[in-house]
């Protein structure tokens, strides 16, 4: 059975927590950790914390997007979730 993907064999994936904050109507994106794809198609996860709501987004690491902003503590409005 082959496993497609979107994902590129060598892509860096980040790991993020989403949270709501109480009296914001914004969620709050934190990197937590890093993935990393294997030749099978499954994934090795690294994790530097734990989320609290318990649910992880993956997606790939793009560095531009830290630099525009959209790093840890930025809100994603209107996106993909």
């Amino acid at each position: 059975m082959e496993v497609t993907s979107a994902v590129t064999p060598k892509a860096r994936l980040a790991i993020y927590a989403i949270s709501e904050r109480e009296g914001s109507d914004r969620a709050f994106w934190t990197k937590i950790g890093a993935a990393f794809r294997n030749r099978d198609g499954s994934f090795n996860i690294h994790l530097d914390a734990l989320p609290t709501n318990g649910k992880l987004h993956m997606r790939e690491y793009d560095p531009q997007r830290k630099a525009a902003g959209g790093g840890a503590g930025e809100s994603k409005e209107g996106g993909e979730a």
